[in-house]
């Protein structure tokens, strides 16, 4: 299970804020829903986690999402980020 959080597509954060991929690559403001959206047309088995917060922002409970994947970390996030993008045009 890989866990993803909304800030690692977020294309307003650093990389030290959390952000994992390039800013052309990333969105702005992604959400929980947005990546739960993107994961069921992608067709991944995943379980959501809306109470969870972002361990640099724990004030903030913006969800996380445990996703089966077989690929790295990071092509995951591309995949589900490029979703999004698709998603929003």
């Amino acid at each position: 299970m890989i866990t993803i959080w909304p800030q690692y597509l977020n294309k307003e954060l650093s990389i030290n804020e959390g952000r994992k991929i390039a800013k052309e690559d990333s969105v702005k403001e992604p959400t929980i829903n947005d990546i739960e959206r993107a994961l069921k047309r992608l067709g991944l088995t995943f379980e959501l986690e809306k109470d969870k917060s972002y361990p640099g922002k724990w004030y903030e409970k913006s969800g996380r999402a445990l996703v089966e994947w077989e690929g790295t970390k990071l092509e995951l996030i591309k995949e589900i980020s490029l979703k999004i993008k698709e998603m929003r045009n």
